[in-house]
């Protein structure tokens, strides 16, 4: 796959973090919020689909895909919806959501009402992992999203979802590894594990945990007639995971120059008014 218009997106969502694009007083805006373990993130999209505005929170108030901190998710999308209506001087009304593969019933309810209470009335509810998809548009393959707490996944063939499955391993426990083997604390860890200058040191130290995430999907897509797995989510960004999944799952495995935001895009592409 060629990921140059793909990155060419995720570059302009970046510079969405510290800019925001002029928007008509009653153009169509499409949001999408991603309540991840380690980071709570909102896109705004204009009504061409191009990023406009974006913020992003440091948080732990979900684990494992669920929930945990009611109160201080709310805080935060409200915080952040409110700084990204200043920006834009526009109110934001509507907004797409994702949640891990196999969430249950109640579970996507819960953060349905966090969104909801910061007044966004939300209009779709979807996997990460096809939401990753609305951005890398694929028609067969394997889409693995990696967040802070959970390996989740989705089989497509010819554009459908064939199957999805999710499991609880993601980059906290790569910062817990971290954080045991240089004996500092895990918010140090975690700065650690992004520093891009330690990436190369850091891999081995990680490597058992890298590994684990690629039998997760070995075993999820066996007897399946998969040609390539894609990787998405906050955790890929550390460099050469790419590298050690392959050498485990057995297949090409490819991931696009940032893989932190393809996710949040994707739901933001996946809201309607």
């Amino acid at each position: 796959m060629d990921f140059t218009a793909i990155d060419q997106q995720i570059t302009a969502l970046e510079q969405c973090l510290e800019t925001t694009v002029e928007v008509e007083p009653n153009e169509e805006l499409l949001v999408g919020v991603d309540l991840g373990t380690a980071y709570i993130v909102v896109v705004v999209l204009n009504g061409k689909k191009e990023p406009v505005a974006c913020a992003m929170e440091f948080a732990q108030v979900v684990k494992d895909g669920l929930v945990v901190d009611y109160i201080g998710a709310t805080r935060i999308v409200r915080k952040l919806v409110q700084e990204l209506e200043e920006r834009l001087g526009r109110p934001l009304t509507h907004a797409a959501i994702a949640v891990p593969p196999g969430t249950s019933e109640n579970d996507c309810k819960t953060h349905r009402y966090v969104v909801e209470a910061a007044e966004l009335e939300v209009t779709n509810i979807l996997d990460e992992p096809t939401a990753a998809n609305a951005v890398l548009g694929l028609q067969n393959g394997v889409i693995v999203d990696i967040g802070g707490g959970t390996t989740g996944l989705s089989v497509l063939e010819d554009g459908k979802v064939t199957y999805v499955a999710d499991e609880a391993t993601g980059g906290t426990h790569l910062t817990l590894v971290i954080s045991g083997n240089y004996r500092v604390s895990f918010e140090e860890a975690e700065d650690l594990k992004k520093a891009k200058d330690r990436q190369k040191e850091i891999l081995p130290v990680v490597r058992p945990v890298v590994q684990k995430m690629g039998t997760i999907v070995k075993d999820h897509i066996e007897g399946r007639d998969v040609s390539a797995v894609y990787l998405v989510g906050g955790t890929c960004c550390l460099k050469d995971i790419e590298k050690v999944m392959e050498k485990e799952i057995g297949v090409p495995v490819y991931k696009p120059a940032n893989p932190f935001l393809v996710t949040p895009l994707g739901i933001a592409l996946n809201c309607s008014a």
